[in-house]
């Protein structure tokens, strides 16, 4: 198999731009006519949907703690059939977190592109590239929120010789992606991100001729093979704007496993489609609660589901759209308890749900809290073991706030949508 190009995009830390600087390459680069893919580090929703719309195909997750080496190498590998240049974008700083970006770099062998925020540095910025840098494959280093031509110089000129510059992108309101409490908005909020994304390549394209990454040789074949476990069965899946964090592997996951898929809107729609199943995957419920409260024809469609027995999933938003009330607000009423919204976070981070079927890789990040009368079936762990999410059993209901990986264990996902979880 011929080798790819490929970066992955990493920053010293949090909010200093990685997202922006990942999609500015990824648009330049597909802006020459090669097919870009485009893959985050992490478990992550939102900075993939503004990948996918820089690079123009959906986003991949690498992680690997949650997905696993096997699983990401198996995805590079596919990658490489159909990309010209691969690149990725990193999570938190580049050492933050056990397994960190670096740890995926070496992994994978990617080489690294250093997204700095320069704003009030000067020629502390070259000590701090080469620095963070220090063993791992370079590819070079992009400076963020610039102030000048000039302070762009200064910073290229502290560079050591062996670290390449790649340009600057200046401190301007224009390339800013907006945030909200659970980070980006949706790429189909920001209803200029066309603009943010295609003005953002264009400053690296006319700061000279954007070198290609180093070529990776991945090797062998790409494994993607599943039981069909879910075969002849149909699963009903909300997706809309409140049902939007889905893992695209996960959708490929459940259909390589012979499972037909049908979308619905829990927002919209007023009737169910006909299925075997039904998954309500984690979003922005909070921010639609008037609406679910207004919908009482799906209301009465899903309580009529979960007493005729259909095995449900419901993730994190999911599981508060199911909830009695969310901060206050009446929800569809499938599980005892209401939701509200907290100041601080209440979970983040991976871990791992040992269900029936085995373990299933998993991570969480919420600010809102479920108060409930329901005694949790099992509960996940963390890394190191520590107590992790609760998982409630409410019929053929399974309900957290985890956000499940579903390739990591194919034959527990199974058992989740053929109720075989209790």
């Amino acid at each position: 198999m011929p080798a790819c190009r490929a970066v992955l995009v990493a920053a010293p830390a949090s909010g200093q731009g990685k997202t922006l600087v990942t999609a500015a390459l990824a648009r330049a680069w597909r802006n020459r006519g090669l097919t870009v893919r485009a893959f985050k580090c992490g478990p992550d929703f939102l900075d993939p949907m503004v990948l996918e719309a820089a690079s123009g195909a959906p986003v991949e997750n690498l992680d690997l703690a949650m997905c696993g080496e096997a699983d990401g190498l198996a995805r590079l590998r596919r990658a490489v059939r159909r990309a010209d240049v691969i690149v990725a974008e990193g999570v938190m700083g580049l050492y933050d977190g056990t397994p960190s970006s670096a740890d995926i770099a070496r992994t994978f062998n990617l080489p690294v592109v250093l997204a700095i925020d320069a704003a009030g540095m000067a020629q502390t910025f070259g000590r701090l590239a080469a620095g963070l840098l220090g063993e791992l494959p370079c590819a070079g280093v992009i400076a963020n929120r610039t102030g000048s031509t000039g302070h762009a110089a200064l910073l290229r000129d502290s560079l050591p010789a062996h670290i390449p510059w790649l340009g600057a992108l200046p401190e301007d309101a224009a390339f800013a992606l907006p945030e909200r409490h659970l980070g980006l908005f949706r790429a189909s909020e920001i209803d200029d991100l066309e603009q943010r994304i295609a003005a953002a390549a264009r400053t690296l394209e006319h700061a000279g001729e954007l070198p290609l990454p180093p070529a990776v040789d991945f090797g062998g074949a790409a494994d993607m093979s599943m039981p069909l476990l879910l075969a002849h069965r149909t699963i009903a899946v909300a997706r809309d704007e409140a049902f939007c964090f889905l893992y695209p592997a996960n959708l490929e996951c459940l259909q390589a496993m012979g499972a037909r898929l049908v979308c619905f809107s829990p927002l919209h729609d007023t009737a169910l489609p006909a299925a075997d199943a039904l998954w309500l995957p984690g979003g922005y419920p909070e921010l639609h609660a008037e609406q679910i409260a207004g919908n009482r024809p799906m209301r009465k469609a899903l309580q009529t589901a979960w007493r005729n027995g259909m095995p449900m999933l419901a993730e994190c938003g999911g599981m508060m759209a199911l909830a009695e009330a969310i901060a206050g607000t009446p929800a569809f009423g499938l599980l005892p308890g209401t939701t509200r919204l907290q100041p601080r976070l209440q979970g983040l981070g991976v871990q791992f749900a040992d269900l029936p079927g085995g373990r299933l890789g998993a991570h969480t990040f919420h600010y809102s809290s479920l108060e409930t009368p329901l005694q949790p079936a099992l509960q996940a762990i963390g890394p190191r073991g520590r107590p992790g999410e609760v998982i409630y059993r409410h019929g053929n209901l399974t309900a957290s706030y985890l956000h499940f990986y579903f390739p990591s264990n194919p034959a527990a996902t199974a058992a989740l949508f053929l109720g075989e979880s209790a």
